[in-house]
């Protein structure tokens, strides 16, 4: 019996032994293979950055950047602009929708409905939304095309993304937050406010770099609310005049539409080349503003947790 005891015991340790070999041979094959798909989107984004950056600057003259109809400074400046007053709009917006949803919203048909209006309102078309931003900002407002008709139309566009991205970031803590907070004596707000939104900075941030990043190279949804042109006196000082820079009711072409012109429209010599440089800068603009926001979000994250260094 015991001869027998020994050989079950081995047959039991040498099934255990090959199952956890196979087991580590199959963990080792996946990360190789998901390291080589991430090593070609890397590659990827490299050479499709590359190339775009390298195209645009190949002819770039000084003149291109002149803030009149010879150059993309008017439209350089309309496409910041425009992006700031759209996260002005969403972001608020959105972080309230996410916490409602996260941590107000009962189960039920009301907040099924809310979430399937979230979602399909993240896969409309932004010529959907350009049509709508020009019946709704446009039409029954007998206004003219305006950067802020502009601006809520991304919005509608950026809205589902922050507030997706704060929901699933609140809903991932863990609960020792909200109970350690409560232990404290502090009220739900308080909890949410100073406790839990800035341990979802870093979430949050990707969700507002997302939407920015839709808000840069939109074109479709501007075509029809921000308008095709822009008339812009850098020596203005009425802020309510239709060529005031930072008036934004007034028409504000921005880089996306500028190439789509460029393309399709325009008949100047150099327009190829406007094109390329207006993409080439995007492009900049995009990484530029991402890597920030990756850094403010880490300064404000190590902050919070006290490291200093």
């Amino acid at each position: 019996m015991p001869n027998k005891d020994n050989q079950v015991l081995q047959n039991t340790t040498k099934a255990i032994d090959t199952t956890i070999l196979r087991a580590k041979l199959l963990d080792t094959i996946m990360t190789g293979v998901f390291y080589v798909v991430a090593l070609f989107f890397l590659v990827l984004l490299i050479v499709f950055a590359t190339y775009i950056i390298v195209k645009g600057f190949m002819d770039f003259d000084i003149s291109m950047m002149a803030f009149d109809h010879r150059g993309i400074g008017n439209q350089l400046f309309n496409t910041v602009y425009l992006v700031i007053l759209a996260l002005l709009i969403s972001v608020p917006l959105g972080l309230l929708s996410g916490i409602y949803m996260a941590e107000y919203a009962k189960s039920g048909r009301v907040t099924k409905i809310i979430r399937i209006s979230i979602e399909t309102l993240s896969s409309l078309p932004s010529i959907v939304v350009g049509l709508f931003g020009y019946l709704v900002f446009i039409v029954m407002t007998g206004s003219q095309w305006n950067l802020f008709a502009g601006a809520l139309a991304v919005s509608i566009l950026s809205l589902p993304i922050i507030s997706t991205t704060t929901e699933d970031a609140l809903k991932s803590l863990p609960d020792g937050y909200k109970k350690g907070s409560y232990g404290m004596g502090a009220t739900k707000w308080q909890t949410i406010r100073m406790v839990l939104l800035p341990a979802c900075i870093p979430q949050i941030m990707t969700g507002i770099i997302l939407a920015a990043g839709r808000a840069f190279g939109e074109a479709a949804a501007l075509m029809f609310t921000a308008g095709m042109s822009t008339d812009i006196n850098w020596n203005s000082t009425n802020l309510f005049s239709s060529t005031h820079p930072l008036n934004p009711f007034r028409p504000g072409e921005t880089l996306a539409l500028q190439i789509w012109a460029s393309r399709t429209e325009a008949i100047a010599e150099n327009s190829t080349q406007i094109a390329n440089l207006c993409a080439a800068i995007l492009m900049i603009m995009v990484f530029t503003f991402s890597i920030s926001a990756r850094y403010i979000s880490q300064h404000i994250n190590k902050k919070m947790i006290g490291d200093n260094k």
